[in-house]
Parts: C-alpha cells; structure tokens; sequence
C-alpha cells in the first residue's frame, strides 16, 4: 500500500488555481460547507434553504455547521451514492467501507460500537432510516434534490439518535409540468447502472405524480477462488413514487405522500479480501468457504401535510412508516476451513409521527411541535464461533486446587495445544422495542435591528425494553484425559475437570428468553447570540447539550443482560456566514468544542473474548473546526474548496475492579477520527455544450479500532481524484441529450479502510474506475 503524509500535487495545484480569487476580510474565517455553485442564467450564489432543521431558514441564516448538496453538483461529480458525499464533506469520513460513517469523528453507531441507540441518523424524506439498511438501503443519489450533513448534536430538533449529527436526504417533488430523465451508466469494473424517471400533472395545478427507478448490476471484483465466485456482485433496484396534491377547494393544503421501495442482493456489509497475497490490490481475493452475504429488503411510506393557517403560522404533520429486512452472513475466519460463520436476519419496523406549528414573524420566528416514535427490531442471530481457551483462566483454577504455579500453568499450556479454541454453535433471538415521545420547539428573537437571541429546547421520554434468548452447543472434540495421564492420577483427574470447566463456559452462555425494560427522560436546552454585522455577514455562539439514551446489553459469555444509562455531551459552536464579491463568493466557518461524559464503552470482563458488555465509563473531548468556500467566478468557470480539522481523546476510563485492561481508552483517539480532511473542485462550462468536472479530497490516517492495540489497526492518508468530461446539446426544444466520461480515482490510489492483521484481512478502497453515461432530460 501507497502511503504519504500530504495531498497529492494534483489536488495542492487545484486549491493554489482557485484560492488566489479568495478576498477576506480580516479575521473572517469560515466554514458550514457551501454547496457547489449552480450553473443557471444568474451570476451569483443560490440561496439555499436547509430543511433539516424544519424551519426555511437559508444557509446564511443557520448557525449549524451544515454541508449542502445540489442536484448540480451531484450531476457534475456524477455523484452515486452517500458515500461519495461523506468523502468530499469536510469532517465526514467513512469507516467500514459503505457500513458507516462519522460526523466530527463520531461514528453513527458510537466511538466504541458500544450501545443500541445511534449517535447520528439518515433520514430519506423525512423517514429515519436504521442503521442495519445503511450499506444497501435508499440511499443512492438518483433523482435526490438535496442532502444536507448537519454537523454537531441535533438533539433540539431532532432528538433520537442525534448527538454527532444528521444526514437529511430530500427525493424531487412531482411538478406541475411534464418532466422526464433518463440515464445508462457503465463502467470498466464491469457495473451497469440503469435509470429513469418521469413526472407530471395528473390534475392540471392540483395532483401531480414523480417515479423513478434504477438498477444496479455489479460483477464484482473480489474472487473467491475457495466458491470460484464473486465475493462482491451486486444487483440492487430502487423503485419510487411520489404524489403532491395541492386542492384547489383548499388553497392553503399541500400533501405529499411519498413510497420508496429497495432491494439489494450483494456481498456483505464488511468486503475484505486476502493481504497475504501477491500484489493483493490489484489481485483481490477471497477465501472464505462461506458465501459472504448481504441482502437488504426496504420499504418506506411517508405522508407530508401543510397547511398555512395565516402569514405567519403554518401547520405541518409529517408521518413515516419504514419496514427493514437485513440478511448480513460472513465466514467469520476468512479461510477455507468451515470453522467460523456469523449469521444475523434483523427485522425491524419504525413508526413516526410529528407534528409541529412554524412561525414567521417579524421579529420572532420558530418552531413547536411534539414527536412520537416507535421502533420494533428483532435480531436473529445463528453462528459458528471459536472462543480462544481461557488459559490464564485454567491456570489460575488449577492453582485453587493446590497446584504449583509451574505445574499449572504447564498443564493449561498442554491443553491449550490439544483445545486452542472451543468451537460453539450460537444460538440467538434479541427482540428490541423502542418507544419515544417528545416536545422541542426552536427559535430566534431579534433583540435589536442587528442582534439575535436563539433558543431551543427538547424534553424526551423514552421506555425502551430488550430482550435476549440464546442456546449454545460445543461442536468440537474434548481432549482425552488418557493421553495426558493414566486414569487415576492427578493429571487425568485435571484434564477432567478442566473438560468439565470448558462444557461449564458453554453452557453459561445459554440463557431462557428474558428481557428488561428502561426509561429516559432528558430536557435538551440550546442558547445562543447571532449578529448580522452587515447583510453579507453573520456571526454567531450556541451552547448546546447532546443526548444518547441509555438500555440494555447482553454479555454473550454469561447470556446476561446488563442496563447502561445515557450519555451526554455539551457542545460549545461558533460559526461565521459571508459572500463576498458581489454575491459570487461564500465563505462559512464553524468552530466547536464538545465535552462528553457518561460515554457508552464495551468492558471485557475476563480472557474469555467475549465476556463483554456496555458501561457507562468514558469522558470524551473534541474540537475543530470546518472552513468552506464556493466561488462562482463566471458563467464559464466555478469552484469550491473546504477543509477540516478535529482533535478527539479519551480522556478517562473508569473500569469496574477486575475489569480486562486490554480496552482501556484513555489517552487514545477516537477511531475514524482523521485530523485533517480537506476537498476542492472546479467546473468549467465550455461553449457548445462542453462541460469538464475536476475534483479530489484527501483524508488524513485514521485509527480503525480502539483498545490497547490501536496501533496495529492505523491506515494511512489517501487522496482521491476524480473527474467527468461530456457534450450536452438540445433536442430541437424538447429537452436535451448528453454523453459523459468519467474517472474515479483517477490516480488509482492504492488504500486501505480498514486493516485485520491477525487474519490477513482488508477492507480496500475502490481502484480507478473509468467509466460512461449517455443522459437524456426532457
């Protein structure tokens, strides 16, 4: 593997192009990112609106850190998929591949994997999407009309599961006028992506309809020479449908209901391959025996009613509805041998229900509402596992028994030889029910002609119950006391025992179907100042407290379920909205600090791996800051640069007495916590219909995992370049037709997500793809 300590030339002479145009004032810096410049008849910025906070504020008015994605730039950087955004967003990164990603260095399913509640959530018009769907669900960029990365706790307007951040993803509406798109992708990795939508009035200015859909059909480039298969192909369909019915009996309703239905059938969540072979970048292999396997069956239903009362009240119910079935199979130890399998089916349907009244006045404007959500998940779990024979255990027991030190721990080694791991067949059904209710409201009072009072606020009640039943069952072998000793001695009486100890470790780990039931309450307050200094530039300071709630854990070794409480952290913001030059140039900049306490982190209780569950032990810190620009210079030429820096640390673990040191975290960095993340990119408009997209992010090294190994699981920077050449020409009025080419990563780096040293395993970046699409728009 390539690994470098700063971008690539490439990407430093794009930023040097584009930053000499930059004017700033002093002591202006900034950064919310600002999406990427619009290519319509106008010669300054859009105003954008941000939706994620429910409240029609512009970009310019809104004081969170929020990165903003048009239908422009994701057609110009021929942006796929979610995960293409998280790359080129300042403090946003990936963690395994297209399983997750952090916000400020917080992952969404926590720093330490630690807990059920999520720390940040996708939402798809409206509808909070689990995390189990995140790697094969509703989130590809066909036919979207805007995402927005809202960046620190959402916890006022948001709540659940919003303590790092958001991701808000909005579909297109139906339009009051015939509209069509059609797109065929295909690419040298051997993927086809077909596409279309079409859109129009049902009822002339009253009911309108949107569908679209696309297929996706990947060969995969993964062998497995163990299947003589393809570890990662994948055929994937999105189908939706959208109505937007505006009666003209009631001028003042807008309804939108909304169906989205995915299906994906591909490799699974987590796509290593081989590092103990040749050139394994360019050569990627697999030799599990079992089929690796992730299959995700979505369905969401969302129904948006607004009705505005006057000028200044609107009345808004949004309610979601979202079934998930998530197949997730791996061979556990990667090899040829059927030693190890995980299997999980998770099944869970989520409800939600809002309802909220917006005001627009004067000098008062905001927001209240009440929320009600209600989740119901099951995990079935059925695995082969090995636990790794507890010989420190087995030594120390030994020793009780009037055993010299020597003798046992000579004796445990020997059947450590015989019995290196202890096969079990895992059995498991986790039924889990979540039901919230909330009240939040939001707001901005104008103090004088130039100062803002923001405030906000959230009392959440949560009743969560979880539940576990598990059977387990030794596949394996026993050693046979006779061949360590003659029947009779104290050795054979030893090994004896000790068999009896390991039927002992497996049957602790089976448990009768039992649960336990917690209850939350959490008030959220958020304050702050904004001072218009001047038209084009604004300024503000938020304190705001975050929330995580609390639940339950099951200690797989034990089959016991063990309650953990919330976690909290305050996050002190400021940030900075400006446009210079006429309009033509954004600049925006958050700076924060957070104080985290009450953290959720997994404590290994003895040498049996799998003697863990959730406590509440760790205090955190983070800090950065987010610093973005987009400059549209003429209709011909448009750029935009960001970059982004945080610092994480544990800054203590308060592990119970007896607890395992092997996962003490303090003093370590968060995992997937890049210090530096940093894009730009620039669109040129050519006469004729040519148009060319050039643009690269680089990604500082990361820790991949956390405990007392970290270092092991380090994987160095990357820069990726991308760019996309193409004609668009009219189609005698009605509409237009176009035809693209296409490179990611074009200097086909050569990186590392994620690393498994211990099994030879990586999960590997994508290589250079070059690729095509033929568009038609009418």
């Amino acid at each position: 593997m390539r690994t470098k300590t700063k971008p690539s030339c490439l990407f430093l002479a794009m930023t040097a192009l584009s930053w000499p145009t930059l004017e700033l004032a002093p002591g202006v810096a900034g950064a919310a990112e600002v999406a990427g410049a619009t290519s319509g008849p106008s010669d300054t910025l859009e105003d954008i609106v941000i939706t994620g906070e429910k409240a029609g504020r512009t970009l310019k008015e809104t004081t969170t850190s929020v990165a903003v994605t048009t239908p422009a730039r994701i057609e110009q950087e021929n942006i796929l998929s979610i995960q293409d955004i998280y790359d080129r967003t300042a403090n946003v990164s990936q963690t395994y591949g297209a399983a997750g990603f952090t916000i400020r260095s917080i992952a969404n399913t926590g720093v330490s994997g630690s807990g059920k509640a999520d720390a940040a959530t996708v939402y798809v018009d409206g509808a909070p999407i689990p995390s189990a769907a995140l790697f094969g669900g509703p989130t590809d960029m066909w036919d979207v009309a805007q995402v927005e990365i809202l960046r620190g706790p959402q916890s006022t307007i948001q709540g659940l599961n919003a303590l790092a951040g958001s991701v808000v993803i909005t579909t297109r509406d139906p339009t009051d006028h015939w509209t069509g798109d059609a797109r065929v992708m295909w690419t040298d990795q051997q993927e086809r992506t077909f596409s279309a939508a079409v859109g129009g009035p049902l009822i002339q200015d009253e009911l309108g309809f949107r569908l679209a859909a696309e297929r996706r059909v990947n060969d995969g480039i993964i062998k497995n020479v163990t299947l003589d298969d393809h570890e990662d192909a994948l055929r994937s369909t999105n189908l939706r449908g959208k109505l937007k019915w505006t009666p003209k009996a009631i001028p003042d309703l807008t309804a939108v209901l909304s169906y989205d239905r995915t299906r994906r059938d591909g490799g699974y969540l987590y796509q290593y391959v081989r590092t103990d072979v040749p050139d394994y970048y360019d050569n990627r292999t697999s030799f599990s025996n079992r089929p690796n396997i992730g299959e995700v069956d979505s369905d969401i239903a969302t129904l948006n009613l607004s009705y505005r009362l006057s000028d200044t009240l609107t009345l808004t119910n949004v309610a979601s509805w979202n079934r998930l079935k998530q197949h997730a199979s791996q061979d556990g130890d990667g090899t040829a041998v059927d030693s190890q399998v995980v299997d999980n089916r998770t099944k869970a349907d989520t409800y939600t229900e809002e309802l909220r009244l917006n005001y627009q006045g004067e000098r008062l404007s905001g927001l209240i509402g009440g929320w009600y959500y209600n989740r119901d998940l099951t995990l079935d779990a059925n695995s082969q596992v090995n636990v790794t024979t507890p010989l420190t255990t087995i030594t120390n027991l030994l020793r009780s028994a009037g055993f010299p030190t020597a003798t046992a721990s000579a004796i445990s080694a020997a059947y450590g030889r015989a019995l290196p791991v202890i096969p079990v067949a895992y059995q498991s059904q986790q039924p889990e029910h979540v039901e919230t209710a909330a009240l939040f409201g939001d707001g901005r009072y104008r103090l004088t002609d130039r100062l803002w009072l923001l405030g906000g606020f959230r009392y959440d009640h949560e009743q969560n119950r979880y539940g576990a039943g598990t059977t387990t069952r030794f596949t394996g072998t026993y050693p046979d006391p006779a061949s360590f000793g003659a029947v009779g001695t104290p050795l054979y009486s030893a090994i004896t025992a000790i068999n009896k100890g390991v039927a002992g470790i497996v049957a602790q780990a089976a448990s009768a179907a039992s649960s336990t039931g917690r209850t939350f309450d959490a008030f959220l307050p958020k304050v702050g100042v904004s001072m218009d200094w001047t038209p084009d530039l604004i300024t503000a300071v938020t304190v705001q407290r975050g929330y995580r709630s609390g639940g339950s854990s099951q200690n797989p070794a034990h089959a016991t379920l063990v309650p953990y409480d919330p976690e909290y952290s305050w996050n002190y913001e400021g940030s900075v909205r400006s446009t210079w030059l006429n309009g033509t140039l954004g600049v925006n900049a958050n700076a924060f600090y957070t104080d985290w306490s009450d953290q959720q982190v997994t404590v290994f209780l003895s040498d049996n791996t799998y003697d863990y569950n959730t406590i509440n032990a760790g205090k955190s810190h983070l800090y950065g800051f987010e610093l973005e620009a987009t400059h549209k210079i003429s209709p011909v030429v448009d750029w935009y640069a960001s970059v982004g820096y945080e610092r994480t640390k544990f800054d203590e673990l308060t592990l119970p007495t007896g607890t395992s040191t092997a996962f003490n975290l303090a003093g370590e960095e968060f995992p997937y916590a890049p210090r530096w993340t940093a894009a730009a990119g620039v669109n040129l408009h050519f006469g004729g219909g040519y148009s060319a997209n050039l643009n690269a992010n680089w990604r500082d090294a990361v820790y991949t995992s956390v405990g007392s190994n970290q270092a092991q699981y380090r994987v160095g920077d990357r820069t990726l370049v991308n760019t996309r050449v193409g004609y668009e020409a009219d189609m005698a009025g009605a509409g237009s037709w176009g035809a693209y080419l296409f490179v990611s990563n074009l200097l086909d780096e050569k990186y590392r997500q994620y690393v498994y040293a211990a099994q030879n395993r990586a999960i590997l970046g994508a290589p250079r793809t070059i690729g095509g699409t033929v568009e038609v728009h009418w």
